[in-house]
């Protein structure tokens, strides 16, 4: 985006040249061009400070939730923590310094400060980001390979939430080693990658990033999520008054995880490309803030969708508004369910995917012939696309009812 030229100190070592060509005179006020208007801080200021208390108390409460209720301890739930606390340390490390500078329409923390902010903040927004990818594609193989889910191995999780920080930090260091640069963009009271520069050093890295880092992440949670909704079509002629429900619940998330993405991820990339393709001043000031701000609601945006809209994380959000003893969550689970034994995974080759489907049927929470018991109307079966299910080829496979 746009190089600020607001304050000399501000930029110093990073668009020196720049910042001494824009200077003010002496003994007279100046305000650059790439600036906005007071006006104009003090709007930016003020959504910086909604999205950055906002985003603390929710992830914050997340955290909170996941110690208290151990009924929410499971590999899948870790990654949604792991989403958490990437967007609270946005919310700690970053959204108050730029919040700072918006009220006084300025950097404030020199040059080192600036590098410092763009790292970090490139670094935990590319963790929530592949965080995401991993979390859509734990649900898809869960989904699809039932017979190797395990609800009590952390192992793999941990290898995705691992994998999600090396791999952020493959593309947030080079930039302090020499591919590309971190330094102010848009009126001068953020820090990025130099959006700006047009060497083909600098352009290398942006292009990649923008590859490895906004469309692959995107590709795997679309992928993965339409696989979903195809595995539940498929068993549609079980019940299909009871499927098209379910089916449209579950396409009502996955649209609104997707459009939630591109609305804050999209915009930012497709600017930062025309400020790096595009001819000097094609992006102004107020043009380049926008999007910046959208990238920062997703820390306020993620805990809704993925955690606070997921039915086990809600009761527990109610028990602990209540005071309930988390000792006794375990009522969570059972005061409105009714658990029946489903269909065991089968061993026989020739009987795999019949069992396999029934398994897919059975996980959908849809009524399988001689093996659930006919339910009143006051009965519904759900699905919750964040949860794994056990399989355990020892024990049965349980199917869960909820009571509305």
């Amino acid at each position: 985006m746009i190089a600020s030229n607001a304050s000399v100190s501000g930029c110093a070592g990073v668009h020196g040249a720049a910042c001494a060509a824009d200077a003010p005179p002496a003994g007279g006020s100046h305000r650059s061009s790439s600036s906005l208007t007071p006006t104009g801080n003090l709007v930016v200021s003020v959504f910086l400070g909604l999205i950055g208390t906002s985003g603390l108390v929710s992830n914050l409460l997340v955290l909170v939730l996941f110690c208290r209720f151990k009924v929410l301890r499971s590999p899948i739930n870790l990654l949604l923590v792991n989403i958490s606390v990437s967007d609270l340390l946005v919310c700690v490390l970053g959204t108050p310094f730029s919040f700072a500078a918006s009220t006084q329409g300025r950097w404030l923390i020199g040059a080192a400060g600036c590098v410092w902010y763009g790292f970090v903040n490139s670094l935990f927004g590319i963790v929530s980001l592949i965080s995401l990818a991993v979390l859509s594609f734990e649900r898809y193989s869960t989904m699809m390979t039932p017979t190797e889910a395990d609800s009590s191995n952390y192992c793999k999780v941990c290898l995705g939430i691992g994998l999600s920080w090396v791999y952020s930090l493959l593309w947030t260091v080079p930039p302090l080693l020499g591919w590309s640069s971190y330094g102010p963009e848009g009126p001068g009271t953020t820090c990025s990658v130099n959006w700006t520069a047009k060497t083909a050093n600098s352009v290398s890295y942006i292009i990649c990033l923008f590859v490895f880092c906004l469309i692959l992440p995107f590709l795997v949670i679309v992928f993965c999520y339409g696989k979903l909704l195809c595995a539940i079509r498929q068993v549609s002629g079980v019940n299909a008054s009871m499927s098209r429900r379910r089916e449209q619940r579950v396409l009502f998330m996955v649209v609104v995880m997707v459009i939630c993405y591109l609305l804050c991820w999209l915009p930012y990339g497709v600017v930062a490309l025309l400020a790096t393709f595009g001819p000097p001043g094609l992006v102004t000031p107020a043009a380049s803030i926008i999007p910046s701000i959208l990238a920062k609601s997703s820390t306020v945006i993620n805990p809704v969708i993925y955690v606070f809209m997921n039915k086990q994380f809600s009761r527990c959000f109610l028990s602990l508004l209540c005071c309930e003893d988390p000792r006794s969550s375990t009522s969570l689970r059972s005061s409105s369910r009714v658990t029946t034994k489903a269909v065991r995974g089968g061993t026989l080759t020739g009987q795999r995917r019949t069992n396999h489907l029934l398994y897919m049927v059975a996980a959908l929470g849809r009524p399988v012939a001689t093996a659930m018991p006919q339910l009143g109307p006051s009965f519904d079966a759900t699905y919750d696309i964040t949860k794994a299910p056990s399989s355990d080829n020892h024990q049965p496979v349980v199917v869960s009812l909820e009571a509305h």
